[in-house]
């Protein structure tokens, strides 16, 4: 079943006042929304959970805060705007001194109208996120302010996420990531999460789906860690991720290419983008960014990508409260979707062999696949004999290269490829997998 566009807009709405962190009430009924949708498995790991380096927090949740100036007037609510708090506050309850106050406030030098995003998930403070104006007013006052949040610290809580995983021919699979802590921020990434539904609603609908997904809705870093921790072996047969982020901007598509850009998954990409947006933008794996650092680590060694649409950093409203609706576009989310369905439909296509025994080149005369008679073989430069296009596949098809690639390097017709594919496979040199 199609999720229909009025589908979309009401989902953005009710998921965009949300007050998102990486644990927490909004983030389970973020979760319990996507469920309408699409049959997601709500899952959890508990507070206090050591993953690897790292510990998953208390469960953190906040129901108010706000800055009073001395005749009660409320200057700053949280309930007005969620990204006035900083994430992870602690609770306070005092009259202080805006020199006192300065100290924990956070506002946009850049941009008088914003609110920035600020969070502290590690280390127990507390603090508010102001726009300019409010900062001024503030910062005049000649009185004590009040200053009030009520916040609680479950140390027996949990961090919750979401999974589906969707069986193909395979079993090899394909990771499909998007992070959901990020509270009333349209591009990021309530976009990503929106479009990765839309997804893997798609994907549903593949009859006889070649390739396996995991379909994963997690906290950013924190929860790609601990889902690694927990499937660290699954998670090592994965060789291609897709993560999903900012898809739905005023600005240009562009790629972020996986760690290694000779990947396959880079040139999909790229073919797919050339078709859909002539102008899109290419970045090199870095090691900013979002989970694709984590499923790329040593460990794992994840190509992972994502195609963005005003990717995060680049523009100027990103992590500000400028980040809103009004900023991105419901069509911009299905143009991003019609991309990255494209790239499944080319990666269910895709064709990769590997050689059965990989050491060395086979008896290719035991096989009937070598002359009779040797010593006269020369090459001719420009032309491949079918001897010289075994050679390749033997030398090429290492369970990693696709026979996309394969053409891209020997320059010949697909046909006559599929010829010898089918020979070798038949006589037990290749398999596909």
């Amino acid at each position: 079943m199609s999720i229909s566009k009025k589908k979309v807009n009401e989902l953005l709405k009710f998921l965009f006042p949300i007050n998102r962190s990486i644990t927490g009430k909004g983030n389970l009924e973020t979760l319990s929304a996507l469920k309408e949708f699409i049959p997601l498995k709500v899952k959890k790991f508990k507070s206090g959970t050591k993953v690897y380096d790292w510990k998953v927090p208390d469960e953190w949740n906040a129901s108010e805060a706000w800055i009073k100036d001395s005749s009660g007037k409320k200057i700053v609510d949280f309930k007005i705007n969620n990204l006035h708090l900083v994430s992870y506050s602690k609770s306070i309850h005092k009259f202080i001194s805006f020199k006192e106050l300065k100290k924990h406030i956070f506002y946009d030098h850049e941009n008088s109208k914003s609110i920035p995003y600020r969070t502290s998930y590690y280390r127990k403070t507390w603090g508010f996120c102001v726009n300019r104006h409010q900062y001024k007013y503030l910062e005049s006052s000649k009185n004590k302010l009040e200053v009030f949040i009520k916040s609680q610290f479950n140390p027996k809580g949990y961090m919750h996420y979401g999974e589906l995983i969707l069986k193909g021919k395979r079993k090899k699979e394909i990771l499909i990531s998007t992070y959901i802590c990020h509270p009333s921020m349209a591009n990021d990434n309530l976009s990503g999460v929106v479009m990765t539904v839309l997804l893997a609603n798609e994907i549903l609908k593949i009859r006889n789906r070649v390739n396996s997904y995991r379909i994963i809705f997690i906290p950013e870093t924190i929860g790609a860690i601990a889902y690694c921790k927990k499937n660290q072996i699954k998670m090592k047969n994965i060789d291609i991720g897709l993560v999903v982020t900012t898809v739905a901007g005023r600005g240009k598509y562009s790629l972020k290419e996986s760690w290694n850009n000779k990947h396959y998954i880079n040139q999909i990409a790229k073919k797919v983008l050339s078709s859909e947006s002539k102008n899109y933008l290419t970045y090199p794996f870095d090691i900013h960014g979002s989970d694709e650092r984590q499923y790329s680590s040593q460990g794992f060694r994840i190509n992972t990508i994502s195609i963005s649409k005003s990717k995060y950093y680049d523009y100027k409203e990103y992590h500000t409260s400028l980040d809103n609706l009004n900023f991105i576009k419901t069509e911009y989310i299905f143009k991003s979707l019609k991309i990255y369905k494209k790239i499944i439909d080319n990666l269910e296509r895709l064709e990769i062999y590997s050689l059965n025994n990989k050491y060395c080149e086979p008896m290719l005369s035991k096989h009937d696949l070598y002359p009779k008679v040797g010593g006269k073989i020369k090459p001719t430069l420009g032309k491949h004999s079918s001897l010289d296009i075994i050679l390749w596949l033997i030398f090429l098809c290492d369970g990693k290269t696709s026979i996309d690639e394969v053409l891209d390097k020997i320059r010949i017709k697909k046909s006559n490829l599929d010829k010898i594919l089918k020979v070798l496979v038949n006589k037990n040199i290749l398999k596909k997998i």
